[in-house]
């Protein structure tokens, strides 16, 4: 965990931008929130300014939101019409996605990114559906600005107790990363046999 805190440090608001556009991309497996608290830490250890790390993260967000949105909107129909049964998306499914932003926008945007599964294919979701791009910007902001803010905020409250975290963690992160792939798999297998 100290080597990619070091390497967050040399990288430095470059590397807050680069996890957050991959964090709003959806890229599978990418830690985004690891990489704010540990910009948070990085804010409380004085390597980082608060109010330009929180403007990188928003940037960087906002960034890959768009894209996300723009891949939805631009590829996201054929895409899903031809891969979708690989990603276990029917035809019925595609269309309740196209049709649930309509209802409410708002509750859309900034509620379906907590929804496990769900949260990361939201902007492609909003542009599969048509979205208005304004709408998706206003409340795809609210969310950057609060989940920057969260999350940096949870690194700067243990950024005191940080070595305290590390020496707790490094000999169980073997142990706890099989858990987690364990979870993942028996998740996958379970949702697999409902099908």
């Amino acid at each position: 965990m100290d080597s990619v805190l070091d390497c967050l440090s040399a990288l430095g608001l470059g590397g807050v931008v680069l996890g957050t556009v991959l964090e709003a991309l959806g890229v599978p497996f990418f830690p985004g929130a690891v990489v704010m608290i540990l910009a948070g830490v990085l804010v409380h250890q004085g390597a980082l300014n608060f109010p330009a790390t929180l403007g990188a993260a928003f940037g960087g967000y906002t960034v890959g939101s768009v894209l996300a949105y723009l891949l939805g909107k631009n590829v996201g129909t054929p895409f899903f019409r031809r891969y979708g049964r690989f990603l276990h998306v029917s035809p019925e499914k595609l269309m309740q996605a196209q049709t649930l932003p309509a209802y409410s926008a708002g509750f859309f945007v900034l509620l379906g990114r907590f929804v496990p599964g769900v949260g990361n294919l939201t902007p492609y979701l909003a542009g599969l559906a048509q979205l208005q791009v304004g709408w998706f910007l206003l409340y795809n902001s609210l969310y950057a600005l609060g989940w920057g803010t969260v999350y940096l905020g949870v690194g700067m409250f243990f950024g005191s107790r940080w070595p305290a975290i590390i020496t707790f963690i490094q000999p169980r992160l073997l142990g706890i990363a099989v858990l987690g792939g364990l979870a993942v798999v028996a998740v996958m297998m379970h949702l697999d046999r409902k099908r």
